[in-house]
């Protein structure tokens, strides 16, 4: 007989108890790994009102819910779930600053644009196949890290060589691509043909 998944009000309470604190003051919430794990982000998440680093990793949580309320929040992370869309995120799209939500069940990043704060997206081994989705990202003015090898598209562009330099010239802006560095070459439009 399976255990019943853990609710987030009870994972909150276990915390709660644990540290001796009161999660409603808290600016780091740990909720990863829980066992029974998490399936749904319910209201109970409403009271973290001073949270900035909300962890929900490692869970089984299936879509993102109930971030209204977090008017604190900079960095969410959500890795190894059963994520499949980034709808709900855009109630935090004027705080978030860092996403974290390496394998899950993406393949569209429809909802991603309105996250104009993001800097840091680590979205790798999750299930995005077109460049269509990709450009998505270049709509994202602060976005300068990115983490995205293990989806298809990265693995068939990797595959053929053109990964880095493709990914990089649909998103200007970026710094650092699946941990590497990118070097930008001046191009002196001048020195052409003439």
């Amino acid at each position: 007989m399976q255990a019943k998944a853990m609710t987030v009000k009870e994972a909150l309470a276990k915390l709660e108890e644990k540290s001796g604190e009161k999660v409603s003051e808290s600016k780091a919430i740990k909720l990863y790994g829980q066992v029974p794990p998490i399936e749904k982000m319910d209201a109970s998440l409403s009271i973290l009102i001073n949270c900035e680093k909300l962890s929900m990793s490692t869970n089984c949580i299936g879509k993102i819910a109930n971030l209204n309320g977090l008017n604190n929040l900079k960095i969410l992370s959500l890795g190894r779930n059963n994520i499949k869309s980034f709808n709900g995120l855009e109630v935090v799209a004027g705080t978030l600053e860092e996403l974290w939500i390496s394998y899950n069940l993406i393949e569209t990043l429809k909802g991603i644009e309105s996250m104009k704060k993001l800097r840091v997206l680590y979205m790798s081994n999750n299930l995005v196949k077109e460049w269509g989705e990709f450009s998505r990202l270049a709509n994202l003015p602060c976005l300068a890290d990115l983490v995205f090898v293990g989806n298809p598209l990265e693995e068939k562009q990797s595959a053929q060589g053109i990964w880095m330099d493709e990914a990089s010239k649909r998103l200007p802006n970026l710094r650092k691509l699946d941990g590497t560095p990118i070097i930008k070459q001046e191009v002196d439009e001048a020195d052409g043909e003439s």
